[in-house]
């Protein structure tokens, strides 16, 4: 192929890239950008129209202050926690449902619901659950059990697990249904094979089927981990980042900051340091699997 004809069919291909590219630098890379130069300034409500530059005051302040170590600390519990409690429910789920079952699309249909409903819904349906009250489920168990009431919401000790096990119920489903694609496109002469080796169930889950899940698993703890450090619509349904600090994560605590107080360049910094803290936790997240894989 000749020269022009090559750089005519490049052409074309980055104008099709063009109109993506817009999009992307248009709400993420300018915004970004606007929020670093931001994050260095002591803009507020305070201070709205004469803006200085203050260098790295404001990420010293945020590493003093104990609020913004709490929030990071729960973004990082929650983000763990909800990834690895979906993912090793959704891995047997979907073996189990990709057997030959006479209810498995029942079944697939059921586990998957909940991930169609808003979480603001859900969050709003597990309060009604963990309510301490009269009309609340899993009190009405706790105490037929002959256990006295746990306030899940209302306890920091308890309410932060209480959220992560509301999320990992509501989105095992989605992730099950990402294993099962990924099943269902595994030779069955694998098995056949195994089989006449006289190899376990067992044996061909660990040698078989979990390596060749590796392409599902990367893509579910990856996700799993960038969605969890983004979490505040169900802490905001259930908790509202209470009782006192205890379910505050980096994203709740950028918009009460950075927008509900008026404390702008505060919130540009946390937002920074959000932005940092995924790219460093997904890197390294990767860089774990690509191990793994290696193996």
């Amino acid at each position: 192929m000749n020269k022009p004809n090559m750089f005519k069919r490049e052409i074309n291909y980055v104008l099709l890239l063009l109109p993506a590219l817009l999009i992307y630098c248009t709400f993420f890379i300018i915004p970004t950008l606007k929020t670093a130069l931001y994050s260095f300034t002591n803009w507020s409500d305070v201070h709205p129209v004469v803006v200085k530059f203050v260098g790295l005051d404001n990420y010293i302040a945020l590493f003093k202050e104990s609020i913004y170590l709490t929030g990071i600390r729960n973004t990082l519990i929650y983000a763990v926690l909800a990834m690895l409690g979906q993912n090793i429910l959704a891995i047997p789920l979907a073996v189990f449902l990709n057997k030959k079952l006479k209810t498995k699309n029942l079944l697939r249909a059921a586990f998957f619901l909940p991930a169609v409903f808003s979480v603001l819904v859900i969050g709003y349906l597990w309060n009604f659950m963990y309510s301490p009250s009269d009309f609340g489920l899993i009190n009405q168990l706790v105490v037929a059990l002959g256990f006295e009431r746990i306030n899940f919401l209302g306890d920091p000790h308890f309410a932060l697990y209480s959220v992560i096990i509301a999320s990992v119920w509501q989105w095992v489903g989605y992730t099950m249904v990402i294993y099962l694609a990924n099943l269902q496109s595994i030779s069955t002469d694998y098995y056949e094979a195994a089989k006449i080796d006289r190899a376990s169930g067992m044996q061909m889950f660990r040698y078989i089927t979990l390596p060749l899940l590796l392409p599902a698993i990367t893509f579910n703890t990856v996700m799993g981990m960038i969605n969890g450090m983004k979490v505040f619509d169900i802490v905001y349904a259930l908790t509202g980042g209470g009782p006192g600090y205890s379910t505050e994560t980096i994203v709740s605590l950028m918009l009460k900051k950075g927008l509900s107080e008026g404390f702008y360049s505060y919130g540009a910094a946390f937002g920074i340091v959000f932005v940092i803290l995924v790219g460093i936790i997904t890197f390294i997240h990767i860089s774990l699997i690509k191990m793994w894989e290696r193996r």
